[in-house]
């Protein structure tokens, strides 16, 4: 939504999907009137083209909009001084003459021409795509992945946009195909639904589909709202598609399951793969294992029988599940393995699935770790894009492997890991079974332990120390389905009971702002993280963003700031990476902090801080995208990472997702402090829900099977 100002004068609200956009643009819009009930008269846009600007001033403003990288207000302005009216001219016809501008030499007049005409080739490619009605967001991502050739990929096969760009959903991609005259009972159409919804699925955590479930959902997606189902001739289908191996089928006593390739071979190898690696033979003899079992016992003092009995099993199984609760001693358990095997002179290799929880278990050991994607080597190769360098015909050069947050380990990066782990090298998976499962398809974890297959050892003793915090305890108390002690003097776990979610916001900011830092020394953007379970709600993650980011880092004169996509950008912003870029070796889930923004080359840096060494990456506004405000996340984005404090909502509004595991993952991410804002009700409500939803999964039968 956006406010323009007519040519009569009057200013108009209008509505729609539009581009990065700067007040003083000018617009062309095409549309209808509408009546909101809140906003009143509007226009609804469909379709929208930029128009020159016929003032100087609208002219500088439309140069400086950040969409030119090197021209911000400062060389805006001298342009114009230079050429008036005719500088966007002198940029399309004349580009030499731009070094005639005070203060662009070479080598920025070329870096200015270089964006300009990636600009224009972006605008024809939005124009050529909105005739198909793809919205800004849609186009821009279709121009960053494919480049010019946007337009042509689009005519070719329309079904891959859903397939290869993130964010391109099959509707889209359908709408596209029935506009160049597709029929729909079309095989091509059918198959590709098929192929999406399996997708889909995954995305949601499974990794097959029931038949039945497949073409129920194919058949929604294929039919508009009171539309007859088209005829789909299903079994034709998906016999065209086993042919063509896209899928696998098989009988189940439940009934026929359909998998996408990937996950029927990645299910199959992890079982196969894990099955191997049980029967990896000892390189040591008795004698030598016991004295280092006693070495790495006594370097870590007070091992319970539990913690024992992992070290005596990590040297006669192959492979090893190992996991606990908050409290639990996991940590101490990785720090004597390291020690148990070092001693043996065994290479070990230390690793989670993020950067933040490799970061945490450096900091714990000492001992070097790095994620899963950069140990198997993950990059980009010309000709072949991103892959993993690691795997059977260049395995890990490691006899054993130590796993930490394995609970966030989904069934394509296990089955990757599997892969490149060397004949005779030992495996041993360390996390938390009850924390959420992975964001990607399977619950691997949770499938090794219900096979009885794997050797696995549940470390519930809680060591004194961990019992002296209700954070601790009360995490326990959770997990079990019992409330939780609250608002204990002297304690560190405390609730704030308000219903209205507005109000729940609202004292969200202010525990931010001022009781928490007045309560103990504690950084209101360093060391406080609200996590909320949901997007979209008065008390959820983009609500609860705006408002801190308005209270912990207002707008001055000295804090340069960008809006990118409506989303405002302020130097001194707390952002979190939302995707993996392995170019500028940032990932998923990367917390750090906008120190500079340069509205004349259109880039800003975002430092990011490695335990005591700062790095700083560089993002122009084109990869804005990969950035979100960061100081609430969701539950998901918080795992593997732990922050001195925690508040979070627990509202009745968020009743989709009160559930028991994602309440506990919430609380045993904080170390020092957790504060709850919400109603005792939605509390009870999450305590009591503890069905977790359900996978399409078939690890543990398989791994069964394999014995």
């Amino acid at each position: 939504m956006g406010r323009l100002r007519c040519t009569s004068g009057d200013a108009i609200t209008i509505v729609g999907s539009f581009p990065p956009m700067q007040e003083g643009e000018s617009l062309c819009i095409t549309g209808k009137w509408q009546v909101h009930h809140r906003y009143g008269r509007q226009v609804a846009v469909e379709r929208w083209e930029r128009v020159l600007p016929v003032t100087e001033e609208g002219l500088k403003r439309y140069l400086s909009s950040g969409l030119i990288k090197g021209v911000g207000p400062v060389t805006a302005a001298a342009m114009v001084r230079q050429f008036g009216l005719a500088s966007l001219e002198v940029l399309e016809q004349e580009p030499e003459r731009l070094q005639e501008v005070s203060g662009i030499g070479p080598k920025k007049a070329a870096a200015i021409l270089e964006s300009y005409g990636k600009y224009r080739e972006m605008q024809n490619v939005l124009i050529f795509l909105q005739g198909y009605g793809i919205g800004v967001g849609q186009a821009l991502r279709l121009y960053r992945h494919y480049g010019p050739r946007a337009a042509d990929r689009v005519k070719e096969n329309p079904y891959m946009l859903a397939e290869e760009v993130l964010g391109i959903g099959f509707k889209t991609a359908d709408r596209i195909a029935c506009q160049m005259g597709l029929p729909a009972d079309s095989p091509v159409r059918v198959c590709a639904a098929v192929l999406f919804v399996l997708r889909d699925a995954a995305a949601k955590g499974h990794v097959y589909l029931p038949r039945e479930i497949l073409l129920e959902r194919v058949g929604e997606l294929l039919t508009a709202p009171g539309e007859a189902a088209p005829p789909l001739a299903p079994a034709g289908h998906l016999q065209q598609l086993a042919a063509e191996k896209k899928i696998y089928h098989e009988a189940t006593a439940g009934g026929e399951i359909v998998y996408a390739a990937p996950f029927y071979h990645a299910e199959k190898g992890v079982a196969r793969q894990l099955q191997l690696l049980a029967a990896a033979p000892q390189r040591w003899d008795e004698r030598a294992g016991r004295a280092a079992l006693e070495s790495a016992a006594g370097k870590e003092s007070g091992l319970t029988g539990e913690q024992r009995r992992v070290l005596e099993q990590a040297l006669s199984k192959g492979i090893l599940v190992v996991t606990g609760g908050p409290g639990t001693g996991k940590t101490t358990t990785i720090r004597a393995l390291l020690s148990l095997f070092i001693s043996l002179k065994q290479q070990v290799q230390l690793a989670a699935p993020t950067g933040r929880a490799a970061k945490r278990v450096n900091e714990a050991t000492g001992e070097e770790a790095s994620t899963i994607h950069r140990l198997l080597e993950y990059s980009y190769t010309e000709g072949e894009g991103f892959r993993f360098l690691r795997h059977e015909k260049r395995p890990l050069e490691a006899d054993v492997l130590i796993i930490d947050e394995a609970s966030m380990v989904d069934l394509m990066l296990m089955y990757h890991l599997v892969r490149a782990i060397p004949e005779g090298c030992r495996l041993i998976l360390v996390g938390d079974a009850d924390q959420l499962p992975a964001v990607g398809a399977g619950n691997v974890l949770r499938d090794l332990l219900d096979s009885g297959v794997i050797s696995a050892v549940r470390l519930t003793h809680i060591f004194r120390q961990a019992r002296e915090s209700l954070i601790t305890v009360n995490a326990h108390r959770i997990n079990r389905g019992e409330m939780p002690h609250l608002n204990i003097k002297n304690k560190d776990f405390f609730f704030v009971d308000e219903a209205v979610p507005d109000l729940v916001a609202q004292k969200v900011v202010q525990l931010c702002r001022e009781r928490i830092p007045n309560y103990g020394p504690f950084d209101p953007v360093l060391d406080i993280q609200v996590i909320t379970p949901m997007r979209r709600t008065p008390a959820g993650v983009d609500k609860l963003n705006r408002m801190l980011q308005q209270a912990l880092n207002p707008p001055t004169r000295k804090r340069e700031e960008v809006t990118v996509r409506g989303e405002i950008f302020r130097k001194g912003d707390k952002v979190m990476q939302i995707r993996n870029n392995y170019q500028k070796e940032v990932f998923n889930g990367d917390i750090g902090f906008i120190s500079a923004l340069d509205l004349e080359e259109g880039e800003l840096t975002v430092t990011y801080r490695d335990q005591s060494i700062s790095r700083a990456v560089l993002y122009n506004f084109g990869e804005l995208d990969e950035l979100t405000l960061s100081y609430a996340i969701s539950v998901h984005k918080s795992q593997g990472s732990e922050y001195p404090v925690i508040i979070m909502p627990v509202i009745t509004q968020h009743y989709l997702l009160l559930q028991r595991n994602l309440l506990y993952t919430g609380i045993t991410r904080a170390r020092k402090l957790v504060v709850l804002v919400g109603t005792k009700k939605a509390l009870a409500i999450a305590i009591r829900n503890n069905r977790a939803s359900e996978r399409y999964s078939l690890l543990d039968s398989r791994l069964i099977q394999e014995r």
